[in-house]
């Protein structure tokens, strides 16, 4: 069984094994297989109404860190209401979230883009206000929204010059990394220092992060797992006949089993699940439950693919 409480690599910062991730929940399209099956009301009300219920479900099964982004609609706005609504003062859990995408899509679910990037110091400076009105002081983690080492965000001085300034108020800085760059971003961010933690990538699929992920948590960085089921490429609707066999075998679900492959890596403090019903959120919770062996990595071994198809195959999934 694995333990539910954690830390955040040497930084002191709780975290759970499982922590929620909002961004299926704060707006109405999301690239995740099935999302838009999951529910029919897309009204403001509904969505608010059914992320505060997969809040509270989570908190029950105690999960203690939740995370949202600029981008994620309102997830900020509803995690903002929940924590407020059930009188949850600031430390009680850990909040994180991410600056650098503007959310375009005016509540629809076939925008195109959905989200704008930006990684300018002046996007930091107007989002970090933005969200300091949502979530106040339950503020813990402020992250880098996908970074790469190609587009010099990590040693921007001006946006380095506000990261550190937000540092020295108590709030810590991160960065979250994606594509092809994941393990050259993250050696950087190691290089250049200031960072507490760095959300990556990393599944059953996809693996190439794993070594610099490693670095990162020796160099003393929490890690945080993101798309740890591959947009849900790594559930019952992603249809893997090796994933669905060892999970039947083993009683549990597809989703559960492979969030416990991520969650066996000794350098991974956290795994996002970015459930938007409680129906998802139970099942993959269920990853703690799982015993992990070397009898499983070499079984789903075969499920690894290259970055390059991986993402590609990413890039071509549907906002739905």
């Amino acid at each position: 069984m694995t333990e539910m409480k954690r830390t955040l690599g040497a930084t002191g910062i709780p975290t759970t094994a499982i922590a929620l991730g909002l961004a299926a929940l704060g707006r109405p399209g999301y690239l995740n297989l099935g999302h838009g099956g999951d529910f029919d009301d897309h009204s403001v009300r509904a969505m608010a109404e059914r992320s505060h219920e997969v809040l509270d479900a989570a908190y029950a099964a105690g999960v203690r860190h939740f995370d949202a982004a600029r981008s994620y609609g309102l997830a900020e706005e509803f995690l903002g209401q929940w924590l407020r609504a059930r009188s949850i003062a600031p430390g009680a859990v850990t909040i994180s979230s991410k600056w650098g995408y503007t959310y375009t899509a005016d509540w629809q679910v076939d925008a195109d883009p959905p989200e704008v990037k930006d990684l300018s110091a002046d996007t930091l400076r107007r989002q970090i206000a933005e969200t300091r009105e949502q979530l106040g002081d339950h503020l813990t983690l402020y992250q880098i929204h996908s970074a790469t080492a190609s587009s010099g965000v990590l040693t921007d001085p001006d946006v380095r010059a506000l990261l550190a300034e937000l540092r020295s108020r108590g709030v810590a800085v991160g960065f979250s990394a994606t594509g092809t760059e994941q393990p050259d971003t993250i050696r950087q961010a190691i290089e250049v220092g200031g960072f507490d933690t760095v959300q990556a990538t990393y599944n059953l699929i996809e693996r190439s992060a794993g070594d610099a992920l490693q670095a990162a948590h020796e160099a003393g960085m929490g890690v945080i797992i993101k798309e740890a089921l591959a947009n849900g490429r790594l559930t019952a609707r992603g249809g893997i006949r090796a994933l669905a066999d060892a999970a039947s075998r083993l009683r549990t679900t597809e989703d559960a089993l492979a969030l416990a492959g991520v969650l066996a890596r000794p350098w991974v403090d956290a795994a996002l699940s970015g459930a938007s019903t409680t129906e998802q959120l139970h099942s993959n919770l269920g990853a703690l439950e799982v015993e992990w062996d070397d009898a499983l990595e070499d079984e789903l071994s075969t499920l690894v693919e290259p970055p390059d198809q991986y993402w590609q195959t990413r890039s071509s999934l549907a906002w739905t």
